[in-house]
């Protein structure tokens, strides 16, 4: 059955394996839409669109990670008849690791490849000042500042007045979020960083290793927090090749 929380560019009949991927804060699902016609078809790309973006502009953003998790979990799951791996970039690689612990803790199932992009692995947290209740003024000029938003859609004023409930609302889900310790997830991560981007150590990767028993590897490319976009082509190579096993006949 369709459901707004997960939108498909590409479908594919004959896919081996699903690609779920959650975008960053105030992102929406088109952010992975070339992902569909570049990846092998046997990989299917579904983007998670969160409410208070695009055709769900409308909607109540989620400024919790709990209650979005559980209903990001309640849309997956009649979808998960195949192997899967999960993507996310900066929150939405919190949103792609709860969210894999979620399924499990429900249905025993894992992905088979987490992937994690321009984000520090959770039990180490954020000591920054939080930033989603500032005045408006001042919420853009910290957006700008700490390099979380494109710096396209800060510029476009009518842009970011669509876009801020749904900045604010994301940006509590990553600052109000509380690590709780767990097992270890049991597939392998992929922990992947700009190499210009200042918030993310390689220290703040390679923490991940100690979120699963499975292998682990840290990828780094050219570019700052959101080097996904002018480094897409390497990351998509990456991606491939972490996949191959699962999506080639």
């Amino acid at each position: 059955m369709p459901t707004p929380w997960l939108k498909y560019f590409k479908r594919s009949p004959q896919a081996l394996v699903q690609l779920y991927c959650f975008p960053y804060a105030g992102g929406a699902s088109s952010t992975f839409r070339s992902w569909a016609q570049a990846l092998f078809p046997t990989v299917e790309v579904c983007a998670a669109q969160l409410p208070g973006r695009a055709e769900r502009i409308f909607e109540s953003p989620f400024d919790r990670l709990g209650p979005l998790i559980d209903a990001l979990s309640a849309a997956l799951y009649p979808s998960l008849n195949k192997p899967f791996a999960l993507f996310g970039h900066s929150m939405g690689a919190l949103v792609g690791f709860e969210l894999a612990r979620e399924i499990h803790r429900l249905c025993r199932l894992q992905p088979v490849h987490l992937f994690v992009s321009g984000c520090r692995a959770p039990q180490i947290g954020d000591s920054r000042p939080g930033i989603y209740d500032l005045p408006e003024s001042e919420f853009l000029t910290e957006l700008y500042r700490m390099n979380g938003t494109p710096k396209e859609a800060i510029e476009n004023p009518e842009l970011m007045q669509l876009m801020i409930p749904a900045l604010r609302a994301d940006i509590a889900v990553y600052q109000t979020y509380r690590y709780v310790p767990g097992p270890r997830l049991t597939c392998p991560i992929t922990a992947l960083s700009g190499l210009e981007d200042e918030r993310i150590s390689l220290n703040h990767l390679e923490a991940w290793r100690d979120l699963t028993s499975a292998s682990f590897t840290v990828q780094m490319f050219h570019g700052d927090h959101f080097f996904l976009h002018p480094s897409e082509a390497d990351v998509l190579q990456c991606l491939s090749t972490h996949l191959k096993s699962f999506s080639r006949t």
